[in-house]
């Protein structure tokens, strides 16, 4: 269970490190996105703006107990098994979460896409932590 905590952790921070540093690369490569966020979807002037900053750390608790339990069934290298880890991910949580997205809510589809690769990197950046931190 430490393992598990201290790995979480530590994909937490990472995550929300390089989750700011992708909201900055997308206003200074892609400011036609980065416009749409100021559509009334998204409302950033709430108290609830904090929870966007535990987001990381909810995934990445979320994802070393998941690494914790499936390990065994991810095969390769170092880099192919954190690879098949953020897809494994994106397969299973964040495709029919982005749908459910896509079809209720007033974003766009480049929006939506931006959310899979940040979700690919998530996933596989976390996989590697927990790699090496709990083989």
């Amino acid at each position: 269970m430490k393992k598990i905590f201290f790995a979480g952790l530590i994909a937490g921070v990472v995550l929300l490190i390089l989750s700011i540093l992708g909201l900055y690369m997308t206003v200074w490569f892609f400011p036609g996105i980065a416009i749409q966020y100021f559509n009334p979807v998204f409302d950033m002037q709430s108290s609830r703006t904090m929870i966007y900053f535990l987001h990381p750390f909810i995934i990445g608790f979320a994802l070393s107990w998941f690494w914790s339990r499936f390990k065994g069934v991810v095969q390769g290298s170092f880099f192919t098994r954190g690879i098949e880890f953020g897809l494994i991910y994106i397969v299973i949580a964040t495709i029919p979460m982005l749908w459910l997205i896509y079809s209720s809510i007033n974003v766009s589809l480049e929006i939506v896409g931006t959310w899979l690769v940040l979700a690919l990197l998530q996933g596989t950046i976390a996989g590697l932590i927990f790699e090496k931190m709990n083989p």
